[in-house]
């Protein structure tokens, strides 16, 4: 079955730049671009009306940067940063970012970006019918194991795997994003803290302005989910 095309947007303040990337999504058989802005307030209002599901993202941009777009969104799409400085790395993998890419991308570069967008975006995660959601089934290493809800503490990224923290034993490492886990989960139950954590509300033993706990496990509580976070335990 022919997969479906990726929609893409591509954030730059750069035209060149912003360009050149333009040309390698329209050069890519799974790729269609649907959005193109030069700053992160075009971004912002473009995300309201545009389909996106990867966005190709500069990170140093005049007033606001990649980094500043990201903190403010509630709904993010796989993200692949573009820049021209590899200093960015390291922090921008604590964003849950697909990939990072140096200026000026090489082809096939980009494609390595691509298929791991492709990878993310039809994980290796299969869930059964959400009526018949008590369980899932998550694929560690080579083996598909059966995992109830009810036995999840919370799920923890790790660069382009997720660790799930279970009642019992050891964690399990599957290929995935947090997006990808926070779609899979039912929202009533499990809400995404952290862009590194997603935690099962019933398990939460405690917690306070900035973290909770789990099983003796500190979560840190991102600012901007505070409130969402206290709405959500309310409607258990």
């Amino acid at each position: 079955m022919k997969q479906p095309l990726l929609k893409c947007a591509v954030v730059d303040d750069s035209p060149t730049q912003r360009f050149a990337v333009i040309k390698l999504i329209k050069e890519h058989p799974q790729l269609e671009l649907t959005g193109e802005w030069n700053n992160v307030i075009e971004t912002k209002n473009g995300l309201l009306k545009t389909k996106v599901d990867v966005l190709f993202l500069d990170i140093e941009m005049p007033i606001l940067n990649g980094f500043d777009l990201l903190d403010d969104l509630e709904n993010k799409p796989h993200i692949v940063f573009v820049t021209g400085k590899t200093q960015y790395a390291h922090k921008a993998f604590d964003y849950d970012v697909i990939d990072f890419l140096k200026k000026p991308v090489k082809t096939e570069r980009f494609n390595i970006a691509v298929q791991k967008v492709i990878n993310a975006s039809t994980s290796k995660i299969e869930q059964e019918p959400k009526e018949n959601g008590d369980f899932i089934f998550i694929k560690s290493g080579s083996i598909e194991y059966k995992v109830f809800l009810k036995h999840i503490l919370y799920v923890s990224a790790l660069r382009d795997f997720a660790k799930i923290h279970l009642e019992e034993g050891s964690p399990l490492v599957a290929l995935g994003t947090m997006t990808s886990f926070e779609s899979l989960l039912p929202s009533k139950h499990f809400f995404r803290v952290h862009r590194s954590y997603i935690v099962n509300l019933e398990k939460i033993e405690r917690f306070g302005a900035h973290y909770m706990e789990i099983k003796d496990e500190k979560i840190p509580i991102s600012r901007m989910k505070k409130q969402a976070f206290k709405e959500a335990l309310n409607h258990l």
